[in-house]
């Protein structure tokens, strides 16, 4: 498969503070890929490098085939989505507005407006100006804008930090259908149920080092001790061991109809990030 982004050995410095030290990753054509780590990680640098709004320090960066220092040009400006907390919007305008002046810049036809605001749930709230609304509101207005000329590769920092529950479900469905499509999606976030939704496969950047990568499930896998958790009739709730002592005591309880529920004791993304960095993703 035909890979979208290719990164190697890429160092970022700001003065005297290392930002990415020898980051190492490809993103395939048609996947959805997290990148995840906590404030302060990298995780915004590693965009803007890829995005040709900033120059790294030392390796090098592909997108489209190409060096990021050359993405500045339209041809590949129209290729690609950036959502990222640079509004950009006119405050005094209506989200309506808003949009057809961007619809007028990327030369797409208007009816494509209501298709996003549709996607982001504001359909019905697009003559709305836009100092008016609200945090979760404006970033669904930004994440509109950016899907607009349905660009091929889409670059999303934190599409859903200030979002309500029903809301980030909405987008989620949204993405996922746009990536069905063919999108490709590269996601920042420190949200791991988030990561675990949407994501093919996951970085974990820490102190800008990569320090796992794999598909969440796998992730999963590898850091769980094999253990289960039965819960009996009686509400009592028991932790069993994996292997044959475990089996045995899930086969007793399953022989004399006390099970009530059974399930795996996979340790969460989130779980897995603090065991190898000792922090919390926050």
């Amino acid at each position: 498969m035909e890979n979208i982004i290719e990164v190697k050995n890429l160092a970022k410095v700001f003065g005297n503070q290392t930002a990415l030290e020898d980051v190492n990753f490809s993103v395939k054509k048609g996947e959805t890929f997290g990148f995840l780590g906590p404030s302060g990680s990298g995780k915004t640098t590693t965009i803007k490098i890829l995005t040709g709004q900033l120059m790294q320090t030392a390796g090098e960066a592909e997108v489209f085939g190409v060096k990021n220092s050359s993405l500045n040009s339209g041809s590949y400006r129209r290729r690609i989505g950036v959502l990222s907390d640079n509004s950009g919007l006119y405050q005094r305008l209506s989200i309506e507005d808003n949009l057809k002046l961007y619809c007028d810049l990327y030369d797409v036809p208007r009816k494509r407006m209501d298709e996003v605001l549709e996607l982001v749930n504001l359909a019905d709230e697009k003559k709305k100006i836009v100092s008016k609304l609200s945090k979760g509101m404006l970033q669904r207005v930004l994440l509109a804008r950016t899907l607009l000329h349905e660009p091929e590769l889409l670059f999303l920092d934190e599409p859903t930090s200030a979002l309500d529950p029903a809301n980030s479900k909405q987008i989620h469905e949204g993405l996922r259908r746009l990536n069905e499509k063919g999108t490709t999606i590269f996601l920042t976030t420190h949200d791991m149920s988030e990561a675990e939704t949407l994501c093919n496969r996951v970085a974990f950047l820490h102190k800008g080092k990569i320090q796992l990568l794999d598909e969440p499930m796998a992730l999963r896998r590898q850091f769980s001790d094999g253990s289960v958790t039965v819960e009996l009739r009686d509400g009592k709730v028991v932790n069993l061991p994996g292997g044959k002592e475990g089996a045995e005591e899930v086969y007793n309880y399953m022989s004399s109809n006390q099970v009530v529920s059974i399930h795996s004791n996979e340790p969460t993304l989130g779980d897995i990030f603090v065991e190898i960095t000792g922090r919390e993703l926050v």
